[in-house]
């Protein structure tokens, strides 16, 4: 059986990485799911993911999650979980680094 070679990251040397808005890249993967690192800025457009829970964590800034039943401001170090079929779009007044914890599957372009 050979050895899995085991990779750290650094999140703040990603968050310095990044410098095109709403384009995720895929940070590392466990199991069927995969920890997703964007830079958010300015506002996304509205979608639903049908048969995926979302979960976004702020790592740097502030961002607003807009959903039907009212916003959930999340600022650095805080995050929420927008369960499937809730319509939401997530705006950033200010750049900010925000880490998305989703199934593989799911294709971080909203529908």
């Amino acid at each position: 059986m050979g050895k899995m070679k085991m990779q750290k990251f650094n999140l703040h040397e990603l968050s310095e990485q990044f410098t095109e808005a709403w384009s995720p890249r895929d940070i590392v993967t466990i199991n069927d799911f995969v920890i997703r690192a964007a830079k958010f800025d300015g506002a996304y457009h509205w979608h639903k993911h049908d048969e995926e829970d979302e979960l976004f964590l702020v790592f740097k800034g502030r961002i607003k999650i807009q959903t039907e039943s009212g916003d959930i401001v999340l600022e650095q170090g805080e995050g929420v979980k927008i369960p499937k079929g809730v319509e939401h779009r997530p705006v950033a007044p200010e750049p900010a680094f925000v880490l998305m914890f989703e199934p593989v599957k799911l294709k971080s372009r909203g529908d």
